[in-house]
C-alpha cells in the first residue's frame, strides 16, 4: 500500500512542475479519469493552483483534456508502462485573465500504480525571449569554435533582415556586410576576447540597402584546459539611438553656430550703436535745460533693439528733443535707428525745425527703406519756454510739475512708415521753471510676459514724487527709480529739467 502523504509531502517540495496521478476505474473497470494524490505546490499549473488540487480530478479541473492527445498518453502510459513524452503540448483556455494558449513540454512515467506527471511550460520562456528581443532590438548568437556551427535567436534574424528559412548569416557573409572602415573595431573585439576579457563594441553594418549600428557584446566560454570552444554573442541594434544623438549633437551644433552668430551680431550692434548716439553717463546742459539720458538693453535679447534718442542745441538758441525706437532688433533695427537719427541731425543742420515737417521728412525715408518704427520730436525755445512737439505713433511725454505728473496732450500721428504721404500735427506745452519732461519709449512702460502689462502709473508716480522734492540732483534720482530692464524691448529715456 502506497503511502500518499509521504508522496505528497515529497511532490510538493521539489522545485518542478510533478503531478502523481492515480487511476479513477468505472463499474465496468476501464479508466474514467485520473485522481491528482499529489503535486508540486512550488511550480503552478496556469491558473496558480498548487497542492489545493490534491483529490480533485483531471477531467474536472482541464476539462479540454478529454479524449485529446494528451489524454491519450496517459492511458497508453499507464497501460504498457513505457514512459511517453510530449516535446510541444498546446493547451487552450477560454477563461477570462489566463493566457490565452500555453505550450509545454511533458513527460509522463508509470510510477507506483499511478502516473507521474512531469511538465515545464516553455511557452512563457519562450515569449520573454522573445518580448526582450523586440522591444530592445535584441539578439544574440552562438558560435561553436569547433564544429564552425552558428545558432541565432529569432532577433538576430529581424536584426540582419532574414528568413528564418535561409540559417544564420555565414560568418564571411557577415564580414562582407561590415564597413570596411570598422573592421579595426571587430579585430580589436578579437583580441579583447582573446586576452579573456568581455568585449563590447559598436560595429556599422550594411544591411538591405542601409547601414545599421550594432552594439555587440561578447563572451568566451572555455573547456577544462581553458581553451575557447564557443564565442556567444549579444547584439543590439542601435541604429535609432546614434541617429538621434547625432541629430542632437549636429543640432547642438547649428544652435551653438547660431548663438555666436547673434552674439557676434549683438556685440557689432551694441558697438554700432554707442558709436551712433553715445549715452552719457551723467547729467548734461542744453540751453535753459538739463538732460539726462539712459538706454537699457532687454533682459531675454541676445540683440540690441533700435531705441534711439536726440538732444541738441541749436544754433538759434532752440533745443532739439527727440526719442524714437524702430521696429526689430539686431543690425536692421541699429541701421534704421542710425539712418533716422543721422538724417534727424541733418535736416536740423540745414534750419528745417518744425517737429511735424521734420517727422514727414523721416517718415518718407522710413517708407524708402522699408522699416517702420515710432518717433517723437520736440523743440524747446528756452525764452518763451513753449515747447512745440509731434508724434508718430509713439507715447506722449510726461510732465512733472509740483509733485503731480500729467501726460502731455497727445497729437495724432501714425506710425513712422505705415504711410509714405502723411501729416504730423504738432501741439505744445508751455513749461516753467523746475518742471520734469520725461521722454521715453514703450520699453518703460510696457511688460509683455508678466502680469504688471502697464507700468505707466507706477513711473508717474516717482515722476511725481520727485517733481515735488527740492532736491538739487533731481534727474539722476529719476535715473536711479527707472532704471530697470524690461524683459522684452529696450528702454530708452530723456529726461529734462527747466532751468530758468
Amino acid at each position: 500500500m502506497v503511502d500518499e502523504a509521504v508522496v505528497r509531502e515529497l511532490l510538493a517540495a521539489i522545485p518542478v512542475g510533478c503531478t502523481w496521478v492515480v487511476p479513477v476505474h468505472g463499474a465496468d473497470g476501464e479508466v474514467t479519469d485520473f485522481r491528482i494524490a499529489a503535486t508540486s505546490d512550488r511550480i503552478r499549473d496556469i491558473f496558480g493552483r498548487g497542492t489545493q488540487r490534491i483529490d480533485s480530478l483531471l477531467g474536472e479541473l482541464y476539462p479540454s483534456l478529454r479524449g485529446g492527445p494528451l489524454w491519450t498518453l496517459y492511458a497508453e502510459v499507464l497501460k504498457t508502462g513505457v514512459s511517453g513524452d510530449m516535446d510541444e503540448f498546446r493547451y487552450e483556455e477560454s477563461r477570462e485573465g489566463v493566457v490565452a494558449e500555453s505550450r509545454f513540454e511533458i513527460s509522463v512515467h508509470r510510477v507506483l500504480g499511478g502516473l507521474l506527471i512531469c511538465w515545464q511550460r516553455v511557452d512563457e520562456h519562450q515569449r520573454r525571449l522573445e518580448h526582450t528581443e523586440v522591444l530592445g532590438s535584441l539578439g544574440w548568437s552562438e558560435f561553436d569554435l569547433g564544429t564552425g556551427g552558428t545558432d541565432w535567436s529569432p532577433g538576430m534574424y529581424r536584426i540582419f533582415e532574414r528568413d528564418t528559412s535561409e540559417g544564420p548569416m555565414p560568418r564571411t557573409d557577415q564580414a562582407l556586410a561590415m564597413l570596411p572602415e570598422d573592421r579595426g573595431i571587430a579585430e580589436a573585439a578579437w583580441q579583447t576576447l582573446d586576452s579573456g576579457a568581455t568585449s563590447d563594441v559598436t560595429v556599422r553594418f550594411r544591411i538591405a540597402g542601409r547601414v545599421k549600428h550594432l552594439r555587440i557584446l561578447s563572451d568566451v566560454a572555455r573547456d577544462a584546459g581553458g581553451k575557447p570552444v564557443k564565442i556567444y554573442a549579444v547584439v543590439q541594434d542601435v541604429t535609432a539611438r546614434v541617429d538621434s544623438r547625432t541629430e542632437i549633437e549636429s543640432l547642438s551644433d547649428r544652435l551653438r553656430t547660431r548663438e555666436m552668430t547673434a552674439l557676434a551680431e549683438h556685440r557689432l550692434a551694441g558697438q554700432l550703436q554707442s558709436l551712433i548716439q553715445p549715452v552719457p553717463r551723467s547729467p548734461f546742459v542744453l540751453a535753459g535745460l538739463e538732460a539726462m539720458v539712459s538706454y537699457l538693453p532687454a533682459e531675454s535679447a541676445v540683440q540690441v533693439g533700435g531705441d534711439w534718442y536726440h538732444a541738441q542745441t541749436l544754433p538759434d538758441g532752440r533745443v532739439a528733443l527727440a526719442i524714437g525706437d524702430v521696429a526689430g532688433h539686431g543690425l536692421e533695427a541699429a541701421s534704421g535707428m542710425a539712418h533716422l537719427r543721422f538724417a534727424l541731425v541733418a535736416w536740423l543742420s540745414i534750419g528745417i525745425c518744425d517737429p511735424g515737417e521734420l517727422l514727414r521728412h523721416m517718415n518718407r525715408l522710413c517708407a524708402q527703406l522699408g522699416i517702420t518704427g515710432t518717433a517723437l520730436v520736440a523743440v524747446y525755445d528756452p525764452e518763451t519756454r513753449a515747447l512745440p512737439w509731434a508724434r508718430a505713433g509713439h507715447l506722449p511725454p510726461l510732465l512733472g510739475r509740483g509733485g503731480r505728473a500729467t501726460e502731455l496732450d497727445r497729437p495724432a500721428g501714425l506710425l513712422l512708415g505705415a504711410e509714405p504721404d502723411t501729416a504730423f500735427p504738432a501741439a505744445e506745452a508751455r513749461l516753467e521753471p523746475g518742471d520734469l519732461v520725461l521722454f521715453f519709449t514703450d520699453g518703460l512702460v510696457e511688460r509683455r510676459h508678466s502680469e504688471i502689462t502697464d507700468r505707466s502709473g507706477e513711473v508717474r508716480e516717482h515722476l511725481a514724487a520727485v517733481s515735488g522734492s527740492a532736491e538739487p540732483d533731481q534727474l539722476a534720482r529719476i535715473h536711479r527709480l527707472l532704471h530697470a530692464p524690461s524683459p522684452d524691448d529696450d528702454t530708452c529715456t530723456l529726461a529734462v529739467r527747466v532751468l530758468i
